[in-house]
Parts: structure tokens; sequence; C-alpha cells
């Protein structure tokens, strides 16, 4: 089975964590964990980054650092994985879900816009959601597939209700919007995950990024069971979400070679448009004008209503195709959350394909996917 996206161990990961075990330093103590910081706020052009032990922890994080608390409503799209959803539950919210754009696949702005004039209200310096009478507190725009959001459409918005950012950039490490780097789109943290199907792996792990020092100063307070100097007294409930060193070894050996994991993933999605572009039946997946992708995966969308039968198809090919996310009103914790219309969201979640796309693919292993594809969308096996 060709996989659809394994960890790249080629660098320095063995060398590193031997390291952490001959210093002893394995635990939420040790230099891996603050150089990892560095690398990853040099990459994002963040002013510095907070590295957690998950990007749902990190997303959780981000949140209760910006404010929102229990009751409260934050607007969030439809079309995510599940931990997006699952970080504002656990702060006590719900999310207000939204429909994405076509040309994105990211937070329509235009429904955004729209709903915050329609449906909410302002009350002294809350914003209120008319129907359930909660607070609106925050927007989470998602870098869909490592794609960014349209965001200075959705800061714009944002900051005509006074409501702040935070964004599940979960893949979009490399990524670039209007040439910006992800800690510099205008969310006041963004949060990035080093899971094993990342780009960058770290074995798990995450990391919160922005522009503004004192926020993220508060998130690593909190994350660190909100400690005050050397003696056992904590100032507010915090979390024990600190990153290891023994992860952190690993995520820099990823980081070093952040650059050509990227270029390799950017090739591999090229390679499948180009294949695919003049097949009946195939799309591909989003490049807007204003952003470059980091293209975390690739693969196609088919003009049929599921994509079951062409995925079974591969995958007795010994291809690893997958489906994509389930959306969260189809999902049985968030059925009951308030939202939008969802047009574009309904119609194009069962029909996307996700293809191998492993950094070390070979452009062998990717011919056999593109051959057998093409068959398969052919009529064939």
């Amino acid at each position: 089975m060709i996989p659809l996206a394994i960890p790249n161990l080629a660098g320095n990961e063995g060398r590193y964590l031997e390291e952490c075990v001959a210093s002893n330093f394995v635990s939420s103590v040790g230099p891996f964990v603050r150089r990892f910081e560095q690398m990853v706020a040099a990459s994002t052009g963040a002013v510095d980054a907070v590295a957690v032990s998950t990007g749902t922890v990190g997303l959780h994080l981000a949140l209760v650092t910006a404010g929102v608390e229990r009751d409260d409503l934050v607007v969030l799209p439809a079309l995510t994985f599940i931990a997006s959803a699952n970080a504002i539950a656990h702060c006590g919210a719900t999310p207000w879900l939204f429909d994405v754009s076509e040309e994105s696949w990211t937070l329509d702005p235009r429904s955004l816009d729209h709903a915050l004039a329609a449906e909410t209200e302002r009350r002294g310096d809350r914003v209120i959601h008319r129907a359930t009478g909660r607070r609106v507190a925050a927007i989470m725009p998602v870098h869909t597939l490592g794609h960014p959001a349209d965001m200075d459409a959705i800061a714009a918005v944002a900051e005509r209700h006074g409501l702040p950012i935070v964004a599940d950039g979960a893949a979009a490490l490399g990524a670039t919007y209007k040439g910006r780097p992800a800690a510099r789109l205008g969310a006041a943290l963004t949060v990035i995950s080093f899971n094993g199907n990342k780009t960058v792996t770290a074995g798990g792990g995450g990391a919160l990024v922005g522009s503004d020092r004192a926020l993220l100063d508060t998130a690593r307070h909190l994350s660190t069971t909100a400690r005050v100097g050397e003696e056992y007294e904590h100032d507010r409930v915090g979390y024990n979400y600190r990153m290891t060193n023994l992860q952190a070894a690993v995520g820099c050996a990823q980081m070093e070679l952040l650059d050509r994991f990227v270029a390799a993933k950017r090739r591999i999605a090229r390679r499948y448009d180009e294949a695919f572009a003049d097949v009946k039946g195939a799309g591909r997946f989003p490049a807007a004008p204003w952003a470059e992708s980091a293209c975390w995966f690739s693969g196609l969308m088919v003009d049929t209503a599921d994509s079951g039968e062409l995925r079974a198809q591969l995958r007795g090919n010994g291809i690893d195709a997958r489906p994509f996310w389930k959306p969260m009103h189809l999902q049985a914790p968030y059925r009951d959350a308030p939202r939008t219309p969802l047009p574009v969201t309904d119609s194009v979640w069962r029909r996307i394909v996700t293809l191998p796309c492993s950094t070390q693919l070979t452009d062998a292993e990717q011919e056999h996917v593109i051959a057998r594809t093409r068959a398969a969308l052919a009529g064939g096996s």
C-alpha cells in the first residue's frame, strides 16, 4: 500500500534524541524546546512561539488566552477537522458554523460579514447572537489543507465587529498569503500542528504563534500550570500543556528540512493537477490567486455525489486514497450547533479524494497513483 502521508525522518532526529537521553532532559524542560520555538517563530514570521503537547490543546489554549468563556459562541467553518470544534467545546463554548468559499474551502468572508450584520447586535462591548442570546467571542478561520483563508477580508469583518481572530493553521506551516507567512495574517494567535501526518512532525505537538508578545506570554504562563516563581504559587487555573524535550528534538530536526519538505509537497500537488487536468470528472484542489498553499494534502475532486467508489478501487490497487473531513454539522456532538446555510460545504465534502503525498513519495509511485486513478475515472480498474 502506498501510504497517504507518513513522516519523513530524513534528518537529525536520531542524533537529537540521543542527546536528550544522554543529557537526561526528556520531559518538558530542555534546550530543544526553546530551540524549536525559535525555529517555528522564524518560519512563521512570529515574534515568538509557544510549544505545546498537541495542536488541539494549542487551540484550546489560544481561545482561552483570547478570552473565550463558557456559553460563548465562536465562529467556525463547518468544513474542518473535529479538533477545531472540540477546542471550542473544551472552553465550554459552542461553534457557530459557517460555510466555506468555493475558491479556497476556507471560511467565506462574505457569509461571515452578512451573518454578523444580520444576526447579531452590539450590547456595550459585547457582540450578541440574537437567536440564542449568547456572546460571540471570537472568529476561528481554518487554513484548510495548508491553504490560507482570505485573511485580509476576514480581519476587516472582525475589526468592524470588535472580534478577535484565533486561526487554526494546523497544516499552514510554509504557506503564505499575499506573500506573508502564517503569523502575519491578522490573527491574534495562530496554532500550528506537528502531528505525525503533518509536513513537519514532532511525533505530536503544536505551537501558538503571533505578533503580540503579551498574548504569547499569557499563553505560555497558562500552559505551565500558571505557576508564579519558584514556589508552588499559581495565580490562575492553568494547564499542563507543555511539549517535551523529546518531541522538540524531533521537531527541530524536522524544521531543518521544512523548505525541502514544503517544496516536495507543492511538487506532488502540481503533478496531480497537471495529470488530471484533461480528465473528465476530475477537479483540482483550491489554489486561490492570493495564497501559496503549503499543500499538506493533495488529490482531486470528483463530479459524482460521492467519492467512495473511486477510493475503494484505488485501495484495491494498493493506493491509500482517503476521504476528507466530515463537516461539523453532521457530527453527533455538533448537530445542534447554530449554523448559517452551508451549500458549498454540503456540495464538496463527499467528493474530495486525498491521494498519497508523503514528502518521500517517489516519481514512480506517483506515476502509479496517477495511472490507476485515470483508469478508474475512465471506467476501468
